[in-house]
């Protein structure tokens, strides 16, 4: 379960290839492109340009390199090249990728064009909440102190947290444990341990945390139809604390 410092030197490179990927989306204008055109951009600039492979693609049967899920779709939101992004629209866009054997994975939540203030507000809090997740990872800490503290940050503002998917553990496969769940009691599950490394994905709801999946099998929406919204990062668990392993450059002063 946990991994020697060599290995998560080896995941915090992959880590850092992923962090460009989305600093590398950060400049592209989102706006009139289909949600196919943006899975395709990724994975050329995935396999050209860093040499790494994107690790979703075939993972479990699914076909593409990321899951694009805009306004009321939760997560596994699949690409299609009649599904364009517009203005107004928020969309989740979660990637993975591989180098050296070892996967790290994360998602950002973009806001397309000029958004309503009620949809930057569910983004905002919902990337707060991420980082009240991340800064209670130490050692000694338990699992349910990441959960509690961002089920308390999204219902001080009227959000609920999704209970039906979670963070994982991950290293050579995307998959592993411990399960890392968004919601719960400080002091309670499982004690963190220098060395383990993890997603913290946490997706919060306008409305009910009720979801559904849809007829493809895989996107996920909210029962209401209410907006979601969801950020991920994998971090390891340092003898200090926690170092974010998929950090993006403009969050080096939040992480510190």
């Amino acid at each position: 379960m946990t991994k020697t410092p060599e290995e998560i030197e080896l995941m915090a490179e992959a880590g850092r290839l992923l962090a460009s990927v989305f600093t590398w989306l950060d400049g592209m204008d989102l706006a009139g492109l289909s949600t196919l055109e943006v899975n395709d951009r990724v994975e050329a600039f995935i396999v050209e340009e860093l040499e790494a492979r994107p690790a979703s693609k075939g993972q479990y049967g699914y076909g593409f390199v990321l899951n694009c899920s805009i306004n009321e779709v939760v997560c596994h939101g699949v690409p299609s090249a009649g599904e364009i992004l517009k203005a107004g629209d928020i969309v989740n866009l979660d990637i993975t990728l591989e180098k050296h054997g070892f996967i790290a994975d994360s998602s950002k939540t973009y806001l397309v064009g000029e958004v309503a203030p009620a949809a930057k507000k569910l983004v905002r809090t919902t990337y707060e909440a991420l980082w009240k997740g991340i800064r209670a990872v130490r050692p000694g800490a338990r699992l349910g102190d990441i959960g509690h503290a961002i089920e308390q940050h999204a219902k001080r503002s009227g959000y609920s947290v999704v209970r039906d998917y979670c963070g994982h553990g991950i290293g050579r496969e995307m998959h592993e444990e411990p399960q890392i769940l968004h919601f719960g009691k400080a002091g309670s599950g499982m004690i963190l341990r220098e060395g383990m490394v993890f997603t913290i994905e946490p997706m919060l709801n306008q409305g009910v945390r009720s979801v559904r999946t849809e007829d493809d099998g895989w996107t996920v929406v909210t029962a209401d139809r209410k907006l979601s919204a969801q950020f991920e990062h994998t971090v390891a668990v340092t003898k200090a604390g926690v170092r974010v392993l998929t950090l993006r450059p403009d969050e080096m002063a939040r992480a510190a």
